[in-house]
């Protein structure tokens, strides 16, 4: 059976990191998630890291694609996306916008071609979660790919020790 198309205005940071933890349980092959920075995103809490945890070990070819205008935050401050990169390698990717796209500033994530969830700014508390809404996910998705393909890899964070 089908689900309807649906969508939930967002109120403030903790209903959208509710749902996107909600958006990350959901995804079934690939994760889009696009931010200034990742900070305010519950990215380092036990919840999201267990959700994202199961999803990568449900399949090696899963994947979670973090592009951001500061990729600082994940790379070197969010132990457990690093904990995640040290395990899965590949399966996880962060990228960074060039200067010349970092004007762009609706927070956004895509589960698959089925569910998103944005943010209409990454400064406001305002948002939207469409569940079922194909058109729309695929708008985001491919939105995410143009941005993506002029986007770079961040450098990966490693400790050095003696």
């Amino acid at each position: 059976m089908v689900s309807p198309p649906t969508s939930q205005a967002l109120h403030g940071n903790q209903e959208f990191v509710t749902a996107l933890d909600t958006l990350c349980g959901m995804a079934q092959q690939n994760l889009y998630l696009f931010d200034k920075d990742f900070a305010q995103q519950g990215f380092n809490s036990v919840t999201r890291f267990e959700i994202l945890h199961k999803f990568l070990l449900a399949s090696p070819t899963h994947r979670v694609y973090f592009l951001a205008h500061e990729t600082r935050y994940l790379t070197t401050q969010c132990a457990r996306i690093e904990i995640l990169v040290k395990q899965f390698g590949a399966a996880i990717a962060i990228h960074q916008l060039p200067k010349s796209l970092q004007h762009l500033s609706e927070a956004f994530a895509v589960a698959d071609t089925d569910h998103c969830l944005r943010r209409f700014h990454f400064d406001a508390p305002e948002g939207i979660f469409e569940l079922h809404q194909a058109s729309q996910a695929r708008a985001y998705q491919g939105r995410f790919l143009e941005m993506w393909a002029s986007s770079t890899a961040a450098p990966s964070a490693t400790k050095l020790g003696l």
